[in-house]
């Protein structure tokens, strides 16, 4: 019996631009590098190093602006990682609040402090901000799906047997990772509504 409900965030509450945010980091900073670091689900390079916390998100900042054109600023850095981002669509954000209430709703993603901001501000106009008993978030505790200790950390934080836990993702790797662990996890498949996976 589902006792909460995960959620990962990009793929699956915000969906993902990678070409636009590749366009702009290569027109806005010159920095052609940038295809080479972003993917769908798990980012390399110093993108994978401030995602992982390894880095801190100065840090990267700084790396991106050394093979960039001379001008840029820190700003511009932030504003084409948040290029990245769309908006939560309308019939997602329905499909959270339809379950808000009935069981703890949490996050679970492998993020960075610039990207995060961005999307708390944007669940926050979709109205699905401040919906989560806690928010489980790569940067922050040094750990990355498709790890095993990053689900067992949050199954141990939300204190259920893994079975009574639903988490949703975008990728298939993740998804098979957290049923390593016993966790119910769900695959959102590519054009699928969240509505669709939810109990």
């Amino acid at each position: 019996m589902t006792k909460a409900i995960v959620f990962d965030i990009g793929g699956v509450l915000i969906t993902l631009d990678l070409e636009r945010g590749i366009r702009a980091f290569r027109e806005e900073l010159g920095y052609e590098r940038i295809s080479e670091l972003l993917d769908p689900s798990h980012q390399k390079g110093i993108f994978g190093d401030m995602e992982g916390g390894i880095i801190s998100a100065d840090e990267f900042r700084a790396k991106v602006l050394e093979e960039s054109r001379p001008g840029c600023t820190a700003e511009d850095v932030d504003r084409c990682v948040l290029s990245i981002l769309n908006e939560v669509i309308p019939e997602t954000a329905a499909a959270v609040r339809s379950v808000y209430g009935k069981y703890p709703l949490y996050l679970l993603s492998n993020n960075n402090p610039i990207g995060m901001k961005g999307c708390l501000e944007r669940m926050e106009r979709a109205g699905i901000g401040g919906l989560y008993e806690d928010m489980f978030i790569s940067s922050e505790m040094k750990m990355m799906k498709p790890s095993r200790e990053f689900y067992l950390e949050a199954v141990r934080r939300i204190g259920l047997p893994p079975e009574e836990i639903v988490f949703i993702d975008d990728s298939l790797v993740n998804v098979q990772a957290a049923r390593a662990v016993g966790i119910d996890a769900r695959w959102l498949e590519p054009g699928m509504p969240l509505s669709q996976l939810l109990p």
